[in-house]
């Protein structure tokens, strides 16, 4: 059995561990918040956008269809936008979805997929597809705890461009979708070329006059629903990374409180076993005598 003397440096070690888990926990609830918050603004910039982009899409242009709208039968080169984050102790948040997205990778090359390429937003994904031997090309890491449309639109722009150059033939988007406190969802899906039940069906028909033509309008408004639905799912992948940072946090906290208890306990029966040695030594040296 251990001494005394070191059950309470282990009892001392612990309690200092649970004061930074504590700390962390807090941290975490109150970033959560703003990152809610900065997630569900969002979401009406991204639902507007998609709206006028489904009028578009079915708008009369015959002479025009945009590449994002181009659908392919066989997918042999794909591309895939990961989002990660960049710091750790979030549970199994980046695990869950890199997990999704290399079964996703194995079926599509059962499926006949030539070439995979990535896209990391995020540290902790930019390393495992790095190790991986993934072909990364491009990433963006050290987004900090608020995301900025312009740290995402050059990685981004990356795979657009190969998209509309004809040198891959879908994208995907992998992220954390975040459902509530306690729940996130890994979600792993198709970015390019958008489908009719990305965009949905427009309510009526809507007629429009482009300035200065139907091509630059719709170009530039398709380009920017992309980048919007990407921005959304790294806010949802902050969103979740606080929220499972939180939870952890909690759980280690909880954990170290119960290691605790029970160290305390050892040491009060290593203190009491000692004393009845003492006492027992002394009443047999008092008899002897």
């Amino acid at each position: 059995m251990a001494s005394g003397k070191e059950i309470r440096t282990k009892i001392k070690s612990v309690q200092n561990t649970r004061k930074i888990t504590k700390a962390m926990e807090m941290v975490a609830a109150s970033k959560m918040r703003k990152a809610q918050e900065r997630m569900r603004a969002a979401r009406p910039y991204a639902e507007k956008i998609r709206r006028l982009a489904a009028h578009l899409s079915q708008a009369n242009i015959t002479e025009y269809q945009h590449p994002f709208l181009v659908t392919k039968d066989d997918a042999k080169r794909i591309g895939v936008i990961v989002v990660t984050t960049d710091k750790g102790l979030c549970g199994g948040l980046n695990t869950n979805v890199l997990r999704m997205t290399v079964a996703s990778m194995k079926e599509w090359e059962s499926q006949g997929a030539t070439s995979i390429s990535a896209t990391c937003i995020g540290n902790k994904g930019y390393g495992f597809m790095q190790r991986m031997g993934v072909k990364v090309s491009s990433h963006a890491v050290q987004l900090g705890d608020t995301p900025h449309l312009e740290q995402l639109i050059g990685p981004v722009k990356v795979m657009l461009d190969a998209f509309q150059n004809g040198e891959l033939d879908a994208v995907y988007l992998a992220y954390t979708r975040f459902i509530n406190t306690m729940k996130q969802e890994p979600q792993v899906e198709q970015l390019l070329p958008l489908t009719g039940d990305q965009l949905g069906a427009p309510e009526g028909s809507w007629d429009y006059l482009y300035e200065p033509d139907p091509q630059v309008v719709i170009d530039e408004l398709l380009v920017r629903y992309v980048e919007a639905l990407v921005y959304q799912a790294v806010a949802e992948n902050m969103a979740s990374e606080q929220s499972a940072r939180m939870v952890a946090m909690k759980a280690a906290s909880d954990n170290a409180k119960n290691v605790i208890g029970e160290l305390q306990l050892v040491y009060n029966k290593t203190r009491q076993a000692a004393i009845t040695k003492e006492l027992s030594e002394i009443v047999g040296g008092a008899a002897a005598v």
